[in-house]
């Protein structure tokens, strides 16, 4: 694949990491309507689209109520205006999902396949990505569409968005099992998905699953003067979706998905360099 027919749209976190690692155009352009979507990706002429355009709140995703109009616009029209455009185009369009969209019973429940259907519905955020994933999933049954679900976010890098910072700066966090998005592996997936023709649905996770304190504790090995306190996450009163996604459609795509405790060392090791 020529990397210079890519169109990344959206340089926010995801955006710029995708395109760091795998070249291409990239737009920071924000829309409106139809014509104006159209008008920057025809500028570019790409043979793939990934849209990481999406807004999750600025401090956190309970945000997006009190941005509803930009929350709707940018991750469930523009996602379907994305489509329909590359639809009418031959374009591949692969659009930067997320997996904070089920409920998830521990006891019980296997890791979610893509198969299973979203019901998590108490987050205003959650609803904008149900909507957008609903609409893609009945054109990837034909088009060259790819829906990359991902899940909280590990980088080997410092970054506002990167889950190990968050981590540090609140000190006290939750013991819960959660499905994990290690972000050098994610790009990695999103080019096998490219270089496979892939369509559909895919969760873009590592293997198994991570509880905070699992990481926390390698980063206590690099910084001996970190310390943190586990609370019940009951305590917290916040509407959240925890759980645990299925890798088992990727690594049947022939990706070798890596369990997300044998990327820990390796990640903090590196992010710590990075100061």
């Amino acid at each position: 694949m020529d990397n210079s027919k890519i169109l990344i749209l959206g340089k926010g976190y995801i955006g710029s990491r995708i395109q760091e690692e795998l070249g291409g155009n990239s737009s920071e352009k924000i829309f409106y309507k139809y014509s104006d979507v159209e008008n920057e990706v025809m500028r570019y002429n790409p043979k793939v689209i990934i849209n990481c355009i999406g807004i999750t709140g600025r401090n956190n995703v309970d945000d997006c109520e009190l941005v509803k109009d930009d929350a709707l616009l940018a991750n469930s029209f523009l996602p379907v205006m994305l489509a329909e455009i590359a639809l009418r185009n031959n374009i591949k369009l692969i659009h930067i999902s997320s997996g904070c969209i089920f409920n998830y019973d521990y006891a019980k429940d296997k890791p979610i396949s893509e198969e299973s259907t979203p019901d998590f519905f108490d987050l205003f955020y959650s609803r904008t990505k149900i909507y957008s994933e609903a609409a893609l999933k009945i054109l990837a049954s034909k088009y060259p569409v790819i829906i990359a679900r991902i899940r909280i976010p590990l980088d080997n890098r410092p970054s506002p968005k990167n889950i190990l910072d968050k981590l540090i700066k609140y000190k006290k966090v939750i013991d819960i099992e959660n499905s994990i998005t290690y972000i050098p592996d994610f790009i990695k997936m999103i080019k096998h998905l490219i270089d496979i023709e892939a369509k559909g649905i895919f969760n873009t996770v590592n293997k198994g699953a991570l509880k905070y304190p699992e990481l926390l504790d390698v980063y206590k090995k690099y910084v001996p003067s970190f310390n943190y306190e586990i609370i019940d996450y009951n305590k917290l009163n916040l509407i959240r979706t925890n759980l645990i996604l299925s890798t088992e459609k990727l690594e049947k795509s022939g990706f070798s998905v890596r369990n997300i405790h044998e990327v820990l060392e390796e990640c903090v090791k590196n992010y710590t360099k990075s100061w």
